[in-house]
């Protein structure tokens, strides 16, 4: 590394790139470019060295920029949302997925010594738009090259009516994928890079999260091209390999990022109740993690005290990193079953799944507040992650990531419940167990289920009953409610790996975005470090 030598960090956003850029060299990028103003004020706070350029990357010029002085790392970050699977079959946009281009003009125009570039996976499937066809008698949209493979004579693949149409809009040649991303990478090369790419984990670098991502290096000053090594992998896999000396740490995980006092209302006193399709995958949810696990994701609460946790091997758990945290829209929500307490100064007490949880003692027949928790997403038929797991992708939109949580009661706890085989006792304004019941007898239950606004049928059956029972070190509780809250931004960047010391700025809305579109700074640090710090990462 060389102190003369420029840093840009292009495409900015809030600061990711920046932040892991700044750990690696031990000092902030010399120029930001981004055409966001909400963007370039939260990377402001937090990089106030760094000169702040609000452009159109297509019209900036970085030889005016850089007034002349060498460019020793270029970080690009284009766009992504229009190659991201999470697009779908939705039409593309030719100018935004051509923003990549501009890094190939700066390559020409200073000649950066090291660029790194950051993109989704889908990134190298980077091809020619053609426009899509859709059919009049079935809606059928697509390509007019998948139309024709699948008759000779041009007939819709669905209904084969020959009712089709043109579109003014264009959408990723399916015959032609990666064509566009070679040239690219055939354009750097010609203006003397070295170039390769990989696609990497942002977990395998310490980042509570599951993005994967592909990062393209080049390289024009003749040294090797270096991928850093995984510092982190899997705890199962861990197991195996520290056979062979391997080093790496477990992943860390989304339960790490969860505010655990934050308040989780339930979801049956909702002024609007949840979507059908909601309201079954956390009922699937809560039966895949906590019901059906051996021992479910336990986590101890203490005011003022360190947060505990512990989960089962049976299950998949917050132990593991979040999955991907997107730009685009929110799909996770975090589903917790809590243990609550039964006595206080001898009377029976359940409180409501709003309130604060109390204080934990040792005693066993003391108050106790124990949450059993997962991570429900909201889109693309998916039922959810563990929250001992690595948080998944969180989009733009805070509505992806959500808490789940479900108050438990202990059943042989004073008068706090009832043999198995015994009748629900009498359901109050604080305890929800009745709907609880409903609810998952409605969605995955042995009876056929009703409506939750129906009168309550009579519940007496050991085998109906035992499907909202939890055995928490060998004792029976029964879900009396179950609560579910979005993520906050704060969680969310914590996911990302950014450290609870970084300024979020803006609106909700703006500081979500920000996240969803930043590189995790684990993962930048890490790739900087191979390939512009030697000496950091050999130190």
């Amino acid at each position: 590394m060389k102190t003369s030598e420029l840093i840009i960090d292009s495409f900015a956003g809030g600061g990711g790139a920046s932040l892991g850029i700044a750990w690696a060299t031990g000092r902030a990028p010399d120029i930001a470019l981004n055409h966001d103003p909400n963007a370039l004020a939260m990377h402001a706070e937090n990089h106030p060295s760094t000169n702040h350029v609000l452009e159109d990357v297509w019209r900036a010029d970085l030889r005016l920029l850089t007034q002349g002085k060498p460019v020793g790392l270029l970080w690009a970050s284009p766009d992504c949302r229009h190659f991201s699977r999470a697009k779908g079959g939705k039409p593309v946009s030719k100018r935004v997925r051509s923003l990549a281009w501009i890094v190939c003009k700066w390559a020409d125009q200073v000649q950066p010594r090291v660029i790194c570039l950051e993109n989704v996976r889908e990134f190298a499937d980077w091809g020619p738009l053609v426009p899509a066809w859709t059919c009049r008698q079935c809606a059928w949209r697509g390509t007019e090259g998948q139309a024709t493979l699948v008759r000779t004579k041009r007939k819709c693949p669905r209904c084969e009516s020959k009712r089709l149409t043109i579109t003014e809009d264009l959408i990723p040649c399916p015959a032609r994928k990666g064509v566009t991303f070679r040239r690219f990478v055939a354009r750097l090369k010609k203006l003397g890079y070295e170039v390769e790419w990989k696609n990497l984990n942002a977990a395998d670098y310490g980042a509570p999260t599951h993005r994967r991502r592909l990062f393209l290096i080049a390289r024009r000053d003749g040294e090797p091209i270096c991928w850093p090594e995984p510092t982190h992998g899997d705890p199962k896999e861990l197991q195996v390999s520290r056979l062979w000396k391997d080093d790496r740490r477990p992943f860390r995980t989304a339960a790490e990022c969860i505010d655990w006092n934050e308040p989780c209302p339930s979801i049956f006193s909702r002024s609007k109740p949840l979507a059908d399709k909601t309201m079954r995958r956390i009922a699937l949810g809560i039966k895949r993690y906590v019901l059906e696990a051996q021992s479910p994701f336990i986590v101890q609460l203490a005011h003022g005290e360190e947060k505990d946790g512990r989960w089962g091997s049976g299950s998949k758990g917050l132990d593991k990193p979040l999955g991907t945290v997107h730009s685009g829209g929110g799909n996770h929500a975090l589903v917790a079953p809590y243990v609550v307490p039964m006595t206080h100064d001898g009377e029976r007490r359940i409180p409501s799944i709003e309130d604060p949880l109390p204080t934990i003692t040792t005693a066993k027949r003391g108050e106790l507040a124990l949450v059993s928790a997962f991570l429900a997403k909201h889109f693309g038929g998916v039922v959810g992650v563990p929250i001992n797991t690595p948080l998944p992708t969180t989009t733009q939109r805070a509505t992806q990531n959500q808490i789940v949580a479900a108050n438990l009661v202990r059943f042989n706890f004073d008068d706090a419940g009832v043999p198995i085989d015994a009748p629900l006792p009498t359901v109050t304004k604080f305890n929800h167990a009745g709907l609880v019941y409903s609810f998952l007898v409605r969605y995955f239950g042995t009876a056929i289920g009703q409506h939750l606004t129906e009168p309550m049928f009579t519940i007496t059956g050991k085998d109906r009953f035992g499907l909202i029972t939890v055995q928490v070190d060998g004792e029976p509780y029964v879900i009396v409610d179950i609560g579910m809250r979005m993520l906050t931004p704060r969680e969310l960047a914590r996911a990302q790996g950014f450290p609870d010391t970084y300024i979020l700025k803006g609106t909700k809305t703006s500081q979500v975005a920000r996240i969803g579109n930043s590189v995790c700074p684990p993962i930048a640090r890490a790739i900087v470090a191979a390939n512009y710090c030697l000496e950091f990462a050999n130190a």
